[in-house]
């Protein structure tokens, strides 16, 4: 049993030598979505707590971020989130991009799928009311 321990171990340790890539690409402001769509002081206060640290180019990346295999996980869903909308480069996107990418908003907050429970349990802050996911959900269906 303490060779399996002894084991696990090494092998924990030798992750550790594979870290993620933790630099955020550079971020133009004039081609930031609340830069564009200029939402009230609540939504903007909604969407960075709650969507711009994996669906940015502004991710604060959390003391975990550094603890492999947690940190894998972590960057994974990081892409995953800025492959399916990046608030940081919404005005690259054609209208249908936009009009997509802002129907998929709408849609996974009204399924409660976004903020994913697994951030919400370490960032409390990214939980969001019901009144504050309809308020969202609006000013995303207002903008289309």
């Amino acid at each position: 049993m303490k060779k399996v321990l002894y084991g696990l171990l090494i092998v924990f340790l030798i992750m550790q030598f594979f870290g993620i890539d933790k630099v955020n690409p550079k971020v133009d402001k004039n081609k930031d979505f609340i830069t564009i769509t200029q939402p009230s002081e609540e939504i903007q206060s909604i969407l960075k707590a709650s969507c711009y640290d994996c669906h940015s180019n502004e991710t604060s990346y959390p003391w975990y971020s550094s603890i492999a295999p947690v940190s894998w996980i972590l960057k994974h869903h990081i892409d995953e989130g800025r492959e399916h909308i990046n608030f940081s480069t919404f005005a690259n996107y054609n209208q249908e991009q936009k009009e997509h990418a802002l129907h998929e908003c709408a849609e996974v907050l009204e399924k409660n799928e976004m903020p994913l429970k697994s951030y919400t349990l370490m960032h409390s802050e990214a939980k969001i009311t019901e009144a504050q996911k309809k308020e969202l959900i609006n000013f995303f269906e207002s903008i289309k």
